[in-house]
Parts: C-alpha cells; sequence; structure tokens
C-alpha cells in the first residue's frame, strides 16, 4: 500500500531520533491522558475545549506515525468505506454555495474522523485500556446522574420546559432535565446517556464486586434519562434494552431461561405500572404516538418533507432555509441520515451506512458466537452505538462533540477489538 510505503520511508528516517527521545517512546501515554481528556471534559466544557483536546491525540498520532517504526494502516471493508465517505463530503464541500461555511463544517468532520484513527492506533498497542474506557463512561454518567436528580427535585427553570403544552394540564407538564453539558439542552443530555448507560454492563466483568454497583447506578442512570423527557431517548434505550434481554437470554443456561423471562415479564410490568401511575411521563411518552398533534412532532414531519424535496432536487447539497415550511429557518434535519444526504449527497450517505453496517453484522457475530467474558467489551460498544443510531432518526444531537467523539470511541474499540480476535 502506497501510503504505508510513504511511512516506512519517513520512520527511518527518524528512527535514531525516536529511539533517543524518552518523550517519542512514552507517546501512547500522552495520546491516553487526550483520549481520556475528551471523554471527561465532555461533561462539563465547551465544544471548542473538547475539540482542542481531540486535535492533541490527533496530532501527537500524526508525530506517532511518523517516528515510530513498524506503524502502518490496517484497512478493513468498514475502513475502506469511511475512505470513500470521506472522498464524497470533499466532493460535495468543492461544490458547496457557501464554500467557506461548509469549509468549517468539514474541518469538523476531518476532526471526527482523524480522532477516530488516533482511538484506533492507540488501542490496538493498549488493549487493556478499553476497560477504563468503560470505567470512565460510567463515572461520567454517575455524575451527571446526580445532576439530573438535583436538577428534577429543585424544578429547573424555563430551559427544562420545552415540550408543547398547548394539550397539557398542568400536572402533565414534565420538568426536563439537562445536566452539565453545553449547550444546555435536554434532548442532548438525553442522548448522551444513551451513549453511555452501556457501560455499566462491563463492570461486573472487569471486577465482580462492581455488580451491585453497576446494577444501581446502571439503574439510576436509567432513571435520570427518562427525566430528560427526550423521547427519542426513551426509544433509543428501549431498543438498548431490547437487545440486551436477547444476547442475556442467549447466554444463559436452559433451567435459568424461564426464570429470566419471568423476572424480566415483572419489571417490565412494573415499569408500565410506574409510567401510567406518573401523569408527566405518560403525556410525554404518549405524545410520541400523536403524530401532527403534537407541535414538536409536527415540525420535525415539515423539516423532512422539506429535505425530502432538497434531496430529489440535489443530491449532492442544498440550503433548507430554500425549501423550509416551518415558519423559520430549521438548524438541522432532526434526522441524522437525512442530514448526511442534504449535507453531503446520497453516496456519502450509502458508504456511511455501508461503515456502520459492517461495524454492526460483525459486532453482533461476535457477540453471538463468543463467551460473553469475551465478548462484552464489543457488546456494551454495540449497544451504545445502536442507541445512538436509534435516537438519530428522530434528532440530530448525535453531531455534537459530547456524543460524536462517544460514537468514534465506540466504533474504535469493535474495530480493535475483532481484529485483535
Amino acid at each position: 500500500m502506497l501510503i504505508n510505503s510513504i511511512l516506512n520511508n519517513i520512520q527511518s528516517i527518524f528512527k535514531n531520533v525516536y529511539e533517543k527521545s524518552f518523550v517519542l517512546q512514552k507517546i501512547d501515554w500522552l495520546i491516553g491522558i487526550n483520549i481520556f481528556l475528551v471523554i471527561f471534559s465532555s461533561i462539563y466544557a465547551s465544544s471548542d475545549n473538547i475539540g482542542y483536546f481531540a486535535l492533541f491525540a490527533i496530532l501527537l498520532t500524526i508525530v506517532k506515525l511518523f517516528t515510530k517504526t513498524g506503524e502502518h494502516f490496517e484497512f478493513n471493508l468498514a475502513d475502506k468505506f469511511l475512505l470513500i465517505y470521506l472522498l464524497f463530503v470533499i466532493v460535495s464541500v468543492a461544490g458547496s454555495s457557501l464554500f467557506y461555511l461548509s469549509l468549517k463544517g468539514f474541518f469538523k468532520t476531518l476532526t471526527y474522523l482523524g480522532f477516530y484513527v488516533s482511538v484506533v492506533h492507540y488501542l490496538k498497542d493498549n488493549m487493556d485500556k478499553i476497560k477504563w474506557i468503560f470505567l470512565s463512561f460510567a463515572l461520567c454518567s454517575c455524575y451527571e446522574m446526580v445532576f439530573a436528580f438535583l436538577q428534577n427535585s429543585g424544578a429547573v427553570e424555563e430551559i427544562s420546559g420545552w415540550q408543547d403544552m398547548s394539550h397539557l394540564n398542568p400536572e402533565e407538564v414534565m420538568t426536563r432535565v439537562y445536566g452539565t453539558l453545553k449547550p444546555y439542552n435536554p434532548n442532548l443530555f438525553g442522548g448522551y446517556m444513551l451513549s453511555i448507560i452501556p457501560a455499566f454492563i462491563t463492570l461486573p466483568f472487569i471486577n465482580k464486586k462492581l455488580t451491585i454497583f453497576a446494577l444501581i447506578f446502571g439503574g439510576l442512570s436509567c432513571v435520570s434519562l427518562v427525566l430528560t423527557g427526550c423521547r427519542g431517548a426513551y426509544i433509543g434505550l428501549f431498543f438498548e434494552l431490547l437487545i440486551l434481554f436477547f444476547v442475556v437470554y442467549r447466554f444463559l443456561q436452559p433451567q435459568l431461561k424461564k426464570l429470566f423471562i419471568t423476572i424480566s415479564g415483572v419489571v417490565t410490568v412494573f415499569i408500565s405500572l410506574i409510567i401510567v401511575s406518573t401523569a408527566s411521563l405518560r403525556a410525554r411518552i404518549f405524545s410520541i404516538f400523536a403524530m401532527r398533534s403534537d407541535s414538536s412532532n409536527s415540525f420535525r414531519f415539515n423539516v423532512y418533507h422539506s429535505c425530502i424535496n432538497m434531496f430529489k432536487d440535489n443530491w449532492f447539497r442544498e440550503i433548507y432555509g430554500l425549501y423550509m415550511k416551518t415558519g423559520f429557518d430549521a438548524l438541522s434535519a432532526y434526522n441524522i441520515y437525512l442530514e448526511t444526504a442534504v449535507e453531503s449527497g446520497v453516496f456519502a450517505l450509502l458508504a456511511f451506512l455501508g461503515f456502520i453496517g459492517i461495524n454492526i453484522f460483525k459486532a453482533f457475530r461476535f457477540v453471538l458466537s463468543n463467551k460473553i467474558t469475551d465478548a462484552v467489551f464489543i457488546l456494551a460498544a454495540l449497544l451504545s452505538i445502536i442507541g445512538m443510531l436509534t435516537h438519530g432518526i428522530v434528532d440530530t444531537v448525535f453531531f455534537r462533540p459530547q456524543i460524536q467523539f462517544t460514537f468514534w470511541i465506540m466504533v474504535g474499540i469493535i474495530g480493535v477489538s475483532l481484529r485483535d480476535k
């Protein structure tokens, strides 16, 4: 491969420098620090500051690739689809009627993809750090969970009241928590919690003493997600739990399967009773099925319709404002797949779906054909990705750094783990 041949030549030039440099020989440690800083800064820092840590990780990875002998790129089928996606993004930017704004968005995309490369090259030499990544996500979830309960008990102000109240009684109005993530947004908080809650299933396999901790705080984190009032996150959590149910059932001994179904049924009935008996939660969940009767739903349908018109008129890119039907210019397509299609074109969307689909298929196949002890990290990453992608059908908080960087970490874990095994 040409790029690896070029890397080999550059590495031979810097071979003596690498061997004599203490810093270069510890560069993985520096890359790891910045990856963990991306994880922890997501819960309090602005988007720019989170991005700086990611950029530091990328720059250090470039230095590592240029100086450490033997470093090279390995492109599996999924990665080839990702390269194709990048090429079509470049084409869409080159043909954009708002070139400089598109260029700014392109650099953000390039940062995310560069961070993915950094995660992959870090983890392939540091597989033992995967457990620390999941522990970090679990700690972040606990931190945000505490703030969610405090905000709920304190009945936070207007910022959390983002819901259609025209058809609601006062007792049906939900206090929507938003944690500490910036910018403050219940949907962003719901999507973020959705992406990191699966980390709790890894804790009992990291250390059996963490089992009770995982059960209690994992459950409380799910409750804090419910308090966001984010309906897309509700749907994502449902699919995460559904897949987890089937995987656990698959690995249970035959004599335990009936007991597991019974316990799961009791828990489901208990949760259903809580939903039915809580007016605000019941109204929030039932509004999912209200279609045009709910203003938020109706707004999204208008955006979807306009995006489809954009897509039909121009397969590469356009400006939503020229097609808007909502009374004002929408900030996004409220669907990550439509967003990708209207910003980068149908071929970029197909390439991205190919990248995602291959990773999900390989992860599912591995999880179902191996021992749970060997597959738990891949399972947790898989659940996180499915939750994010499901939520992405009705919202685009997926593109916020807190969720986007988590997505690339999870994809990197799957890719590296499958290569290793």
